[in-house]
């Protein structure tokens, strides 16, 4: 006879699979072992085994980022579940989909003192959409289908908008090994009542748009703003919107907006440094503001929006959340962002002044021809890095990346281009826990080049990340930007602070990061030039392995060259200034 743990397992794994859930990341254990093997026996699940748990969880956070669709995550029972939390509160406020399967002791073994046995109810708290607590395998004819809904359901719960992870916590009895001469994958999907969802599709009614249609025809002066958003379909509608209204998009980095290859006539993307600039503020303000995403990295927009009332503000959230840390907005819209520019572009008359537009673009093209002119005092400037690597970035690739000050780098000197690749980063928590991990589980997701640029304490903290690389053999081309802390608070008011700074916040480690690239296989340099650093970057970025590619960078000097070059741009654009 069957053990009720193959079948119930089974039919678990199944029903996942039908459910669209393909790739399973496993971290091995004891008690979990019938989900690591039922998974990994699944001819529809693609398994990933990672030893540890913390870079495990976000190396599936990068799968399901990239590709967009539900990625399981299973672990035993214990403390190996707590070291998933940090992914899982980056997926929650990211909107990433993820399955979690953890492996508990059955419940008369919870709360009596057993060996790696903790409460495991409701473990991530509001971090998860939904959480389940498994019923233990038995052999009565009513729990198959009942382990089957709860399968669909996780699965459906963690795509729908607003996507992000679910918790299955599934509590065994030993023996715990199933039987593998009798998988019951094909018998049970033929036998199994197809169960069809159709999640929640938001319609906006027209009696809404009765007076924010009059609004957006009578201010000529508006923007949109586009933080990261889901898909090329919807950057298009975004575009489209730009055109009809003649208002110009802000496009952060992870819109992808500025290296689409779509049109870019209407793009802003230097707007977080000239907005720092008051005078330049006062010339380009706007009178009404559409946001598609969450809020862009930028501090400066941020706070136009938040010291400005005055400004009407449209956010359009598909997922229904309340994504306005301005505490400004106007309208809250529970629309798709498709369903929300489709209407309004049947109904609102065209614009048809440039003036508005032309504004914006002038500020922004003078921006980038001083930035690109001004000479430098630091060779191995930071912001120089990106200026390089963006002409180097191969078609259809992928860059992701670190947060602090990388993401803020990228913004101010990433400028759009008429080329496709995909820049990523986990901007949900900001974290610089996770960082390379995600990446790899992104080149892993898109089997095409991924380059993480990344800082030297944000790569520290995911040094164990580093062997995926070499067990499951998947390449990553890193920039690590090494000034020796963290440099990102050399811009905020603690670096006055001379006696604690550094212990507190500089944070120098001093590590030497040859000997971790060595650790875990790689290839390891510092270019003494940029000319080195084109031909090491070219040669290692399409090849195997993992290449790390360190740029030793001044913090000290880093902040006042940072503020004189945007400085010296601003005053040559206000002496321009032709409107």
């Amino acid at each position: 006879m069957t053990n009720p743990i193959t079948n119930y397992i089974g039919c678990f794994m199944n029903e996942l699979a039908v459910s669209g859930v393909s790739e399973a990341v496993i971290c091995p254990g004891s008690r979990s072992t019938p989900l690591a093997i039922m998974a990994s026996a699944h001819p529809e699940i693609h398994t990933h085994v990672l030893i540890d748990e913390r870079s495990a969880a976000f190396f599936a956070l990068g799968l399901a980022k990239a590709s967009g669709k539900p990625v399981m995550l299973i672990c035993t029972s214990g403390t190996a579940g707590a070291n998933f939390y940090p992914a899982i509160i980056e997926a929650n406020y990211s909107r990433v989909p993820l399955v979690i399967v953890t492996a508990d002791r059955p419940h008369e073994l919870r709360d009596a003192g057993a060996p790696q046995a903790i409460d495991q109810q409701f473990l991530y708290g509001n971090f998860v959409k939904w959480f389940t607590d498994l019923a233990l395998p038995e052999e009565r004819e009513e729990m198959l289908p009942y382990v089957r809904r709860i399968a669909l359901r996780a699965g459906s719960e963690a795509a729908r908008h607003p996507r992000g992870p679910v918790h299955v916590n599934v509590p065994l009895r030993e023996p715990l090994m199933p039987d593998l001469e009798s998988l019951p994958f094909e018998k049970e999907k033929t036998a199994n009542k197809q169960l069809h969802i159709r999640n929640r599709i938001v319609e906006t009614k027209i009696e809404f748009f009765e007076t924010l249609i009059p609004e957006l025809e009578k201010r000529k002066e508006g923007l949109i703003v586009c933080g990261e958003l889901a898909d090329d379909e919807t950057r298009e509608f975004v575009l489209k919107l730009s055109r009809h209204l003649k208002y110009p998009i802000l496009a952060d980095p992870l819109s992808n907006l500025r290296n689409s290859g779509h049109d870019a006539s209407t793009i802003i993307d230097a707007y977080d440094s000239f907005l720092k600039d008051e005078t330049i503020q006062e010339f380009i303000f706007p009178e009404i503001v559409i946001r598609f995403g969450p809020m862009p990295v930028s501090k400066p927009l941020f706070q136009l929006l938040q010291k400005h009332p005055e400004i009407s503000q449209i956010v359009v959230d598909p997922g229904g959340g309340w994504r306005d840390p301005t505490l400004n907005s106007t309208w809250m819209l529970n629309s798709s962002e498709e369903v929300f520019i489709q209407t309004v572009l049947e109904h609102a008359e065209p614009n048809d002044d440039s003036t508005w537009v032309k504004k914006w673009k002038f500020v922004n093209d003078r921006f980038r021809f001083h930035l690109k002119r001004m000479d430098l005092e630091d060779d191995w400037f930071e912001g120089k890095v990106y200026q390089v690597l963006q002409p180097l970035i191969p078609d259809n690739s992928s860059v992701f990346l670190g947060n602090s000050m990388p993401i803020r780098d990228a913004d101010t000197f990433f400028g759009t281009e008429n080329r496709s690749y995909r820049l990523f980063a986990n901007r949900g928590a900001n974290g610089i826990d996770g960082v390379v991990s995600t990446a790899i589980g992104v080149r892993e997701a898109t089997k095409r080049p991924v380059t993480l640029v990344i800082g030297d304490l944000s790569f520290y903290h995911d040094l164990n990340g580093l062997l995926a690389c070499k067990t499951l053999n998947i390449p990553l081309t890193i920039i690590l930007i090494n000034n020796d802390g963290g440099g990102i608070f050399s811009f905020l008011p603690q670096s006055t602070e001379k006696i604690y700074f550094e212990s507190l916040f500089g944070t120098p480690t001093g590590l030497e990061f040859e000997h971790a690239a060595k650790l875990y296989g790689g290839y390891y340099v510092v270019p003494d030039s940029w000319e080195q650093f084109i031909k090491v970057y070219k040669s290692s970025v399409n090849s195997p392995g993992l290449h790390v590619i360190e740029v030793k960078t001044n913090r000290e000097n880093r902040v006042e060259i940072h503020r004189n070059l945007l400085q010296k741009v601003s005053r040559e654009i206000r002496k321009e200034w032709p409107f």
